[in-house]
C-alpha cells in the first residue's frame, strides 16, 4: 500500500529546528521515511566500509541481511520536525532531535 504524501503546510515552518536520528542498529531498509517526506530528507544507500566497520558484528549481519543499505539524513537542514517519518518506520528506527552544535 502506497503511503500519501502530506501537503508541506501540514509540518512546522522553521526548517532545521530538530532533525531526524537514525538508528543504524534498527533501520532496515524498508523506506517509508523516504516516501513520506514532503522535504526530502532521506535517502537509502548503500552502507560504505568505514559506516559498517563502526558498527557492531550484529548490526553488520542484520545489514548484510538487509541489502547492506540503510536510510541516511543527507538534508537535515530541510527538515520541518513534521513527524511523518518516525511514525511511518516499522522498525521503530527514527527519532527526532535538536541538531548538534557545531
Amino acid at each position: 500500500m502506497k503511503q500519501t504524501v502530506p501537503e508541506r503546510a501540514t509540518c512546522d515552518e522553521t526548517p532545521g529546528r530538530l532533525v531526524p536520528i537514525v538508528s543504524a542498529q534498527r533501520c532496515e531498509n524498508k523506506g517509508p521515511c523516504v516516501q513520506v517526506c514532503p522535504y526530502d530528507v532521506f535517502e537509502i544507500r548503500k552502507l560504505t566500509p568505514e559506516e559498517r566497520g563502526g558498527l557492531s558484528l550484529l548490526t553488520r549481519l542484520k545489514v548484510w541481511v538487509h541489502g547492506g543499505k540503510q536510510a541516511f539524513v543527507v538534508r537535515p537542514g530541510e527538515c520541518h520536525a513534521c513527524g511523518l517519518c518516525v511514525t511511518a518506520c516499522p522498525e521503530k528506527a527514527i527519532t527526532l532531535s535538536k541538531p548538534a552544535e557545531a
